[in-house]
């Protein structure tokens, strides 16, 4: 039998992106699914959380499943949280949503929508296995309509992080920055995790007086910092940065270095 992780075993190394997909299509116009999988097999990462990913869900990305062939292409296992889900008239269904790609074992996924009008939105939540532990993650896209819908599905996510659940992130575009008055309960329970890291580093060379900023959009230059990752205590951040990405999205990618406590 395995010994039960003691106090001083150092913390889990896990490194995590998250990343806007804009379903592939890029600042040139085109969707280049091969160019996106470079970009992501550069981060180099264990987690990597998407969002605006398609899976046949029409011309604009080609009809195909977007979410299996990154998954293929990087050797990872996928978890699928869907936001959008339409017939396509006897051949299977048009997806739209979040996906979340790891090289570490997913123990559970399931996937919660969110309150609001407009365009659906959802929750993806999935427990991953971790060598003397595990961690929550959950991944969304927070609506751009009015920032109270923006804090109904801030409440409602806060409501799938019950109390036994250990050490977790919460990821994705939130649309809104991180000290909006409507992220003020996630705040409350989470800690921004750029804020956190020891070593930040973002791209932002076209205005220097923003470096470290963090912010990601849009992709050209960025003057928004759109795209989080908040953790609960106890989650360690070594390092933050904002990366290039190619042009393959209108937001850039952002990586954290998480340090997870053993035996959570």
């Amino acid at each position: 039998m395995k010994p039960a992780p003691g106090p001083d075993q150092p913390p889990v190394p896990v490194r995590l992106v998250t990343f806007n997909t804009h379903h592939g299509v890029g600042l040139d116009g085109r969707h280049d699914l091969p160019r996106l999988a470079t970009v992501l097999a550069d981060a180099d990462a264990d987690l990597i959380c998407l969002q605006e990913v398609d899976r046949r869900f029409g011309e604009r990305s080609e009809e195909v499943d977007q979410a299996l062939l990154l998954s293929r292409a990087l050797d990872m296992q996928l978890a699928w949280g869907p936001a959008i889900d339409r017939p396509r008239g006897g051949d299977g269904s048009r997806q739209y949503g979040n996906a979340l790609l790891s090289r570490l074992p997913l123990l559970v996924s399931d996937v919660h929508a969110l309150p609001g009008s407009g365009e659906p939105r959802s929750a993806l939540r999935t427990l991953v296995e971790l060598d003397g532990g595990t961690l929550w993650v959950t991944t969304t896209h927070l609506t751009t309509g009015p920032a109270p819908h923006r804090a109904a599905q801030v409440r409602a996510l806060l409501d799938l992080q019950t109390t036994p659940m250990g050490a977790g992130v919460l990821v994705g575009d939130l649309n809104t920055e991180p000290d909006a008055a409507e992220l003020a309960p996630l705040r409350e329970r989470f800690t921004d995790a750029w804020q956190l890291a020891r070593e930040r580093e973002d791209e932002v060379g076209w205005r220097f007086w923003h470096r470290e900023h963090g912010e990601t959009h849009p992709a050209r230059r960025p003057v928004r910092r759109l795209d989080h990752v908040w953790v609960t205590a106890g989650v360690t951040v070594a390092a933050a940065r904002v990366l290039e990405g190619a042009g393959a999205s209108d937001h850039r990618p952002l990586v954290v270095d998480l340090e997870v406590p053993s035996g959570v």
